[in-house]
Order: C-alpha cells, then sequence, then structure tokens
C-alpha cells in the first residue's frame, strides 16, 4: 500500500477539470488509465522520467473505483485531498453545504487516533 500514490492519484486528479469530471462519470476506467499511465511519472519534475514499481494494492484500487473516501482515509490518504476532489465531483449534487456535511456525517464513527496520513 502507498500513501503517496493515493495522495498523488487525487491531487493530480483534483488539479484537472477534465479528469475530475473523468473520474466522476467513469471511475474504474479513470483509475486503471491513471494508474497505467501516470502513477509512475514524477509529480510536477520538468523533465519527464518514468518508473515502474507504483501500483495500486487491490484495497486501494476498489476504494478509489467506489469513490470510497472512508476507507481512503482509513488506509492513510490525506483528508484534505478526498475533500477537494469529491467536493468538486459532487457537490454540485447537493445544497449548499450538504456535500461537505455529508461527507463529514459517514466519518463520524472514527475516533483518535486518526490513521497517519505522512507519506
Amino acid at each position: 500500500m502507498s500513501k503517496y500514490l493515493l495522495d498523488k492519484f487525487l491531487f493530480t486528479v483534483d488539479r484537472d477539470p477534465a479528469l475530475v469530471e473523468r473520474y466522476r462519470e467513469d471511475p474504474v476506467a479513470t483509475v486503471d488509465w491513471w494508474e497505467r499511465e501516470v502513477a509512475n511519472k514524477l509529480l510536477n519534475a520538468t523533465v519527464t522520467e518514468d518508473s515502474t514499481w507504483l501500483e495500486f494494492s487491490e484495497k486501494e484500487r476498489t476504494a478509489l473505483r467506489e469513490h470510497d473516501h472512508v476507507t481512503l482515509f482509513q488506509m492513510g490518504a490525506h483528508p484534505f485531498l478526498t475533500l477537494t476532489l469529491f467536493i468538486a465531483m459532487f457537490e454540485r449534487d447537493h445544497g449548499p453545504l450538504e456535500y461537505q456535511k455529508a461527507y463529514g456525517a459517514v466519518m463520524a464513527h472514527l475516533t483518535l487516533p486518526y490513521p497517519d496520513i505522512t507519506t
């Protein structure tokens, strides 16, 4: 499991409006494409360098495909990254602050200590 890779996915998808829409509409294909084409490229680099060793675990892949922010948080994904991306994808389907409240409500059962979110 790689918290870095989870956070990298959330960060890169959130920064591209077309990719946000793609992930909203077809998460399975988007996660598969991203893992194949983007996961092993350097983040914010001025030179292109590919590696071959980064990949999601099946649990990570499933949580991303299902938009399961609770499981992502429990695995150590940064909550600000999931929140900003999921707001971009789903806030339009709700009234003011309804999505943010629902996001928090399904995480209310989590207690301290929270998962380590360092990468």
